[in-house]
């Protein structure tokens, strides 16, 4: 059974919806596996937990409401 592993910052429970939907609607398409067969984990990081060069998801947040 194939796993599809998606990991981000928050997302909201529409969001994570239709990843679902779609990874899995396209996983489909592109193997021709059954649906049912499909398992999908949504893993969500605080944005302190993420980092983009060298700074966190926070801190760029920050940085971009400040200017």
């Amino acid at each position: 059974m194939p796993i599809i592993e998606f990991t981000a910052g928050q997302l909201s429970p529409e969001v994570k919806k239709q990843l679902i939907k779609e990874l899995t609607d396209i996983s489909v398409k592109i193997t021709g596996i059954p649906k049912h067969l499909f398992f999908i984990t949504i893993n969500e990081k605080p944005d302190e937990d993420i980092a983009v060069g060298g700074l966190s998801v926070k801190e760029i947040k920050e940085n971009l409401k400040s200017k």
